[in-house]
């Protein structure tokens, strides 16, 4: 049987930092809060030239390094970072295709907030194993979505870990370690429009309304709603779809030995962890970079495997949720 399986990784992270610190004036928060409670101990921020696809492209440039591939021998570029990129209404794999010479590829995007990367990976394991034309995939994701957040915004407190970089990953077609296997996601549509980009006084008060061409900051509408339905179905459903992903690997929760999530406040992130049998000791927590959107997953994986916390052989999980609201997850195969 055929299996796909990852082969090189990368990320990039701009040089601009924000510590919590310097996160007190601007959101009126104690720093303790934002450190403890909230997790963000620091977040990367973009400069002017750091473009959602200027830093994907970096990302993908050291995932095909690591890779010991040509960019021309990739087949696919798939985009699934953020949608605020660098302009408006336009496809963004058409940029990281050719800023990393991948001109045999074609390439499009996909998109599902920050449940994007699991899902990316299934969409392109699942191609792969029906086209043998697709040898190599590049996954390819950048976000600078805390432009986006007015931290004089209570509304969008929640938002206010959101930081900026890029993250990539080459799959092979046949390869032998690092398999992609089982996928899963689910999403709840009654709360697709509680987190949208708002020009309502709130969301806009105290910064310049546009940005570009856009003109708004992302905003919460209805938040008592989208608090009362997170904290009522959240957990489980993060749940649901890691168990769906791994049963489809063949395996049980108790088989997994690692798990890679999206950065959220430390309760809940300590929570998901007891829910499904693991320890912090079998994670990593994102509070030096933030939430990165689609990125978090391959961040994960490299924090993981820097810090002697995933080894070969292991079953590890992705996880990640994105607003709309999608759950998502993916089981790989370590080694």
């Amino acid at each position: 049987m055929t299996d796909v399986g990852i082969i090189g990784m990368g990320t990039y992270f701009p040089t601009g930092v924000q510590t919590a610190a310097d996160l007190v004036e601007a959101s009126g928060i104690p720093e303790a809060v934002l450190r403890e409670k909230m997790g963000i101990r620091q977040r990367h921020v973009a400069g002017a030239a750091d473009s959602v696809t200027g830093m994907a492209s970096e990302a993908a440039r050291d995932a095909i390094k690591m890779a010991g591939i040509s960019p021309e021998q990739i087949n696919l570029v798939i985009s699934h970072g953020s949608e605020f990129k660098d302009h408006l209404v336009w496809n963004a794999a058409a940029k990281i295709q050719h800023n990393v010479g991948a001109v045999n590829a074609y390439a499009f995007e996909m998109y599902a907030l920050c449940a994007g990367a699991p899902i990316a990976m299934n969409m392109a394991r699942s191609m792969m194993l029906a086209d043998p034309s697709l040898e190599y995939v590049l996954l390819a994701a950048g976000s600078r979505e805390n432009d986006l957040i007015n931290l004089k915004n209570a509304r969008s407190r929640f938002m206010f870990n959101f930081g900026a970089g890029g993250g990539a990953m080459i799959l092979k077609r046949g390869a032998t370690e690092n398999l992609v296997l089982g996928a899963s996601a689910i999403t709840d549509g009654s709360l697709s429009e509680t987190v949208i980009v708002s020009r309502e006084p709130e969301a806009v008060n105290g910064v310049e309304e546009g940005i570009g061409d856009l003109r708004g900051r992302l905003d919460v509408q209805n938040g008592d709603y989208m608090a009362e339905r997170l904290g009522g179905t959240s957990l489980g459903k993060f749940k649901q779809v890691m168990v769906e992903a791994v049963e489809k690997s063949g395996a049980t929760l108790a088989d997994v030995k690692f798990l890679g999530i999206t950065h959220m406040k430390r309760s809940f992130y300590l929570e998901i962890l007891q829910s499904i049998g693991l320890t912090a000791e079998q994670s990593v927590y994102l509070e030096d970079h933030g939430h990165v959107q689609s990125v978090d997953q391959v961040l994960a994986i490299q924090l993981g495997l820097a810090q002697g916390k995933i080894k070969p052989g292991d079953l590890i999980v992705l996880a990640g949720a994105g607003t709309g609201y999608t759950w998502s997850a993916v089981a790989v195969r370590w080694g």
